[in-house]
């Protein structure tokens, strides 16, 4: 019996010991790449600004595409679902209100936020991984270059400073699915609706959704930065640390999206 009752406990212990050891390794990754991009550049270790432009022309440029059509075809959906609602009480016009707060305060920045941690996470999970199974990592200590200073700088900076920019992109284009469909198919004189969005949207409302943009970009490249640095294991563990890394970051937008709805609704 105190057999069984130890192997319990140690079966709990495991999971939540290791738990931490992740948690631990993961917050000095987060406080050294804060260092190494705010502090170190006025010791003379400036951010390799030609790494971060590529990394961003491959985070934003590169995800215009798919985050425009996705963000157009939201559009759509939520004007259609309004639309269904709010036709029987004639007020099909607040179509424009309900698609602008919905895409500017959440969608917008949550949607694209998921696309790029399935886009972007990944592959900086998987590159971090193949260099360090190829011991990659490793040479560039030998030569004196810190990873994080390398690596994860680029990167984090160029994901802070895309990420907003699309999720900017992808509410207007949103609300231009919605204006085509209200326009096209409800009738609602294209001027109306724009004075509508216009009369809709506060300064309040794109704040929000710049701050939760940061705050995901965060997310996505820390914990692809993270799992790409963890990995163990060759090809399978490169690749498993590169699925982690998308579920991961899916998970803690979701959660991130909750506290911030929950945060600003209390006190906005």
């Amino acid at each position: 019996m105190m057999e069984r009752v130890v192997s319990f406990f140690s079966s709990l212990g495991r999971p939540t010991l290791t738990f931490f050891v992740h948690l631990h390794r993961f917050v000095l990754l987060v406080l050294e790449t804060f260092r190494w991009t705010i502090i170190a550049p006025f010791k003379g270790k400036k951010v390799r600004w030609r790494a971060t432009v590529e990394q961003a022309v491959r985070f934003g440029w590169d995800s215009i595409l798919i985050v425009t059509v996705i963000a157009f075809f939201i559009g759509l959906i939520l004007a259609m679902q309004a639309a269904d609602q709010l036709k029987p009480f004639g007020a099909e016009i607040y179509v424009a209100n309900l698609v602008a707060v919905s895409l500017t305060r959440t969608l917008g920045p949550m949607i694209t936020a998921i696309i790029i941690a399935g886009r972007g996470g990944s592959s900086i999970a998987a590159e971090l991984g193949t260099m360090k199974v190829a011991e990659e990592l490793d040479a560039l200590r030998t030569m004196g270059l810190n990873p994080n200073w390398f690596l994860v700088v680029p990167r984090f900076v160029a994901m802070v400073m895309m990420l907003p920019a699309l999720a900017m992109l992808a509410n207007f284009v949103g609300i231009g699915g919605a204006y085509i469909f209200s326009v096209s198919a409800l009738e609602i004189n294209g001027v109306r609706f724009i004075n509508q969005v216009a009369l809709a949207l506060v300064m309040k409302d794109m704040i929000v959704g710049l701050v939760k943009t940061v705050v995901f970009a965060m997310i996505i490249v820390f914990v692809g930065c993270y799992q790409g640095l963890i990995v163990e294991g060759g090809a399978e563990g490169v690749g498993k640390s590169t699925t982690n890394s998308v579920v991961i970051s899916i998970f803690l937008i979701i959660a991130a999206e909750v506290f911030f709805t929950a945060l600003f609704y209390s006190t906005l």
